[in-house]
């Protein structure tokens, strides 16, 4: 009789049962199990990759492709960073020479365009009737002048919120004067005194505080302060530069001394050439920038501060000039007037009329050419004669001489019938030549001296950037001749 074994069945069912098992128990256990060998391979190849690294830099070809490959960054580096560095301080000094130096000084033109309309119109109403074609024509030229200086202003404010709102308002105000100045002419041409009322109104609206003027200083203030940031943006030290080139520098020497250790060689040509346009960019980027500053230091001190102080002097001058004529034309309430023109006079030369100080002194201690002194001197003069003729016609007014008054203030003939040669108006106009003189030379000094600091930086960028080149090849051709020695 033949039997079936009954262990024949076993393993079939026991694999049935742990499928079964695996299929009811643990359905996720099979697909784990068939996804894991991909991470684990991506594990293995990595953890691979990194013991080979590991492995190879702990012999000296590794060392010395590792040491080739950290001196070629620090080089390169180095060389990009003094050329961002470098043309972003050149493109500041370019600002302050064609940008903010500009603006800064046609804000100021503004204000002296505004100042002068104002102080030439009230010098015309103290002829009475119809004023000369003379003043008429300057007072055009004035307003004109400051209405296109306000749009180039305008087409060049920038990011400025300041400088934008300072014009908006002086667009929507001096239409507003013109046409009170009008008004007041009309009058005047008729005799009317009220007339003087629109004058004094529209003098009001020039100076009052969001007034004509106080806008114009605003922005001269603003531009002014741009200018500064220029300055101190194109003068900014490049710490990142210099770190980084000393980091390279030492870098190179510390693998030449390693060099040398090992192999008792003293000179590696490669790295001893990387070395030297190294120390070439280091220094260069020392001596240019230094220069730079220098002469963009002489600007400031010797160019930008000196005309920020001639135009606020003549500001003084044509407020006291304006001041001095409404005190006539106030006929006997001008004594507000009068004390505004003292009070500039102090700002302008100081109390003592004989004597030098204030604004006018600050500017000759800041000439520091006889080109720039002379003009300065000649304003200096032409205050002490002003201040002198203003008490005369002062004199007269007081004592009830108003013709002498303003005969000595505008010209004509006195109350004597004598024509009077020397007024307080050719002073005046004499004063402000010479202000504009040497607003003129300090000009051309600012652009020199600025202009020179500005070309002191000019080649570096393009130098840093191809010797930094050349100083990474040369490491790597120093290290690739050590490295053939091991094949």
């Amino acid at each position: 009789m033949t039997q079936t074994p009954t262990r024949a069945a076993g393993p079939g069912a026991g694999t049935a049962g742990a499928a079964g098992a695996g299929e009811s128990g643990a359905p996720g256990a099979t697909a784990v199990s068939a996804g894991s060998p991909a991470p684990l391979r991506r594990r293995t190849d990595w953890a691979g990759s990194v013991a080979r690294l590991r492995a190879a830099a702990t012999t000296e070809p590794g060392r010395l492709r590792v040491i080739g490959a950290v001196l070629a960054v620090l080089v390169v580096a180095f060389g990009a960073v003094t050329a961002w560095q470098i043309t972003d301080r050149q493109a500041a000094a370019g600002h302050v020479i064609h940008r903010s130096a500009p603006l800064s000084a046609k804000a100021a033109e503004i204000y002296r365009s505004l100042a002068d309309a104002d102080a030439t119109v009230t010098g015309g109403f103290l002829v009475g009737g119809q004023q000369p074609a003379a003043v008429s024509k300057r007072y055009d030229d004035d307003i004109a002048h400051a209405a296109s200086l306000i749009t180039e202003a305008a087409a060049n404010s920038g990011d400025s919120a300041e400088a934008r709102t300072q014009i908006t308002a002086l667009n929507e105000q001096l239409p507003y004067y013109t046409r009170l100045v009008a008004t007041a002419q009309a009058d005047n041409r008729q005799g009317l005194p009220l007339g003087g009322a629109y004058l004094r109104y529209a003098n009001d609206q020039m100076r009052k505080k969001g007034g004509l003027l106080d806008a114009a200083d605003k922005l001269y203030r603003a531009e002014t302060a741009r200018l500064g940031r220029d300055y101190g943006h194109a003068e900014a030290l490049p710490w990142t530069a210099w770190v980084l080139g000393a980091l390279a520098l030492a870098a190179l020497v510390w693998a030449q001394r390693r060099h040398f250790r090992r192999t008792n060689r003293v000179f590696n040509r490669g790295m001893l050439a990387a070395s030297g346009a190294c120390a070439v960019v280091l220094v260069w980027l020392l001596v240019g920038h230094t220069l730079a500053r220098t002469h963009l230091d002489d600007s400031y001190a010797h160019g930008a501060k000196s005309l920020q102080v001639l135009n606020s002097a003549r500001i003084s001058v044509l407020q006291a000039r304006g001041d001095e004529n409404l005190t006539l034309v106030a006929r006997g309430s001008g004594e507000a007037y009068d004390a505004s023109f003292d009070s500039g006079m102090a700002t302008l030369a100081g109390k003592d009329p004989a004597g030098v100080g204030g604004e006018l002194a600050q500017a000759l201690s800041l000439a520091d050419a006889r080109a720039g002194k002379d003009p300065v001197n000649a304003a200096i003069d032409g205050v002490r004669t002003w201040r002198g003729r203003h008490t005369a016609a002062r004199r007269s007014d007081d004592g009830g001489d108003y013709t002498t008054a303003v005969a000595d203030v505008i010209g004509g003939r006195n109350s004597a019938g004598q024509e009077v040669t020397q007024t307080t108006g050719q002073c005046f106009d004499a004063v402000d030549a010479s202000l504009q003189q040497a607003i003129g030379q300090e000009t051309r000094e600012f652009q020199k001296a600025a202009g020179d600091g500005r070309d002191a930086l000019s080649l570096l960028p393009f130098g840093a950037g191809l010797l930094a080149v050349l100083a990474a090849a040369g490491a790597l051709v120093g290290i690739g001749r050590r490295l053939s020695e091991y094949r």
